[in-house]
């Protein structure tokens, strides 16, 4: 138990000035090292926090919440699924659609390209994409306007702009089809979602001019689903497809890319425990410090003991000096990486035009920002973990300095 007496010598102990710079140096390594590692645990939590929720946040503004098919092929009678599933609950918005890869032709240049047709007036209910078009808009999209809109990144990567004209080919079937289909378009808008794989590949066409150039007839990919909350996404799926019947397929975003977001979990744990190995590390630097310091102070100690001070009092007032030490730079550190992360698209900004270069190269990855999100019980067990750790780490130079001798330490004084 630390009672009064502990507390005021061991506070009084980290006021003091030491005769021992070299502890007094160690002292604060130790403090620093705990400090920069608990503001880079969070800054790298809080930027791998930011970063799931900012993508997950551009995959659905392309991707629905839900998407109904018929087996593993297409619907053939999408309205009438429409009709059941539009009547029920969490459901707010559905919307055909038709999706296959074509290759897109300008001149001598030519892209593969993710082909989607779609009924204007219902996609930009189920999908935020009406809201990313840079130019244009998607209602442009007439049933015989023979109208595209695509991606800013690949409109630059052929050489368009809205008013250009260009063909779309694609082919439908197997052997049966010798010719591919072809339609020639014009460019009536240019959408922007941030995310690379989308703006240079994905291209949007009204569903009837899909139907022309994969040869459809009345059948259409699925049916895309908004729900009014995503997260119910696989429960609302499971249920669509038991009021549907065994014929038809539901499919979640969940399930989509599962993989990637498994992938992110994965390597935020990995880095939460390197990162915490590093402030183990700076923490356990508390055990040298308090070691010298014993050493340091063995007069007085003995002359605590001779005083009436217990074992246990000498091992809390060190006990206390330690969790000090721990406390100061962890508190410090967690201030610092939480406005570190608050303002880190900003820092990043600055130092990627200071310096004339991208950290994320739009082609490499999914984003080309650094965006953060604290989320506080991330920091709360952070501060937990390290302050423990630092608590533990004087335990052993606490029972060394309960270990000291009077005798053998006033002999020479």
């Amino acid at each position: 138990m630390i009672r009064p007496l502990e507390l005021y010598v061991g506070l009084r102990y980290m006021r003091a000035r030491r005769s021992n710079h070299f502890v007094s140096f160690i002292s604060l390594m130790a403090t620093m090292g705990i400090v920069l590692g608990v503001a880079a645990l969070i800054v790298v939590l809080s930027v791998m926090n930011g970063f799931g929720t900012e993508l997950r946040g551009r995959i659905l503004d392309v991707v629905s919440h839900v998407t109904i098919a018929e087996g593993w092929s297409g619907l053939r009678d999408w309205e009438q699924a429409d009709r059941i599933v539009s009547a029920q609950p969490h459901v707010l918005a559905t919307a055909p659609y038709i999706e296959g890869q074509g290759m897109l032709l300008r001149g001598r240049s030519a892209s593969g390209v993710a082909v989607r047709g779609v009924l204007p007036e219902r996609e930009q209910s189920v999908s935020e994409i009406a809201s990313k078009i840079q130019a244009g808009r998607l209602s442009a999209l007439t049933s015989d306007g023979k109208g595209i809109i695509l991606g800013t990144a690949l409109a630059k990567k052929i050489g368009v702009k809205p008013g250009d004209h260009l063909a779309l080919v694609a082919q439908k079937g197997g052997s049966e089809q010798l010719s591919p289909n072809l339609l020639r378009l014009t460019v009536v808008g240019l959408f922007e979602l941030g995310m690379y794989q989308y703006d240079s590949t994905m291209v949007l066409i009204h569903l009837n001019d899909a139907r022309q150039l994969f040869r459809s007839g009345e059948e259409v990919t699925g049916l895309r689903i908004k729900l009014d909350n995503g997260e119910l996404a696989p429960l609302v799926g499971q249920q669509l497809s038991e009021v549907l019947g065994p014929h038809y397929r539901a499919r979640d975003w969940t399930q989509q890319h599962r993989n990637f977001f498994i992938a992110l979990q994965d390597q935020k744990r990995i880095l939460f425990i390197v990162l915490m190995m590093i402030v183990a590390v700076a923490a356990f630097n508390i055990v040298s410090t308090l070691i010298m310091m014993v050493t340091d102070k063995r007069a007085d100690i003995a002359i605590m003991q001779t005083l009436g001070f217990s074992t246990s009092s000498i091992t809390s007032i060190f006990i206390i000096q330690g969790t000090l030490l721990a406390l100061v730079g962890t508190l410090t550190g967690a201030v610092i990486g939480v406005l570190l992360a608050w303002n880190v698209e900003t820092l990043v900004a600055g130092v990627e035009h200071l310096m004339g270069f991208h950290f994320l190269a739009a082609d490499i990855y999914p984003m080309t920002d650094l965006p953060a999100e604290v989320v506080w019980s991330d920091v709360g067990m952070i501060v937990g973990i390290t302050i423990l750790l630092g608590i533990v780490a004087t335990i052993y130079p606490a029972w060394r300095a309960s270990r000291v001798q009077p005798a053998e330490a006033l002999r020479y004084e």
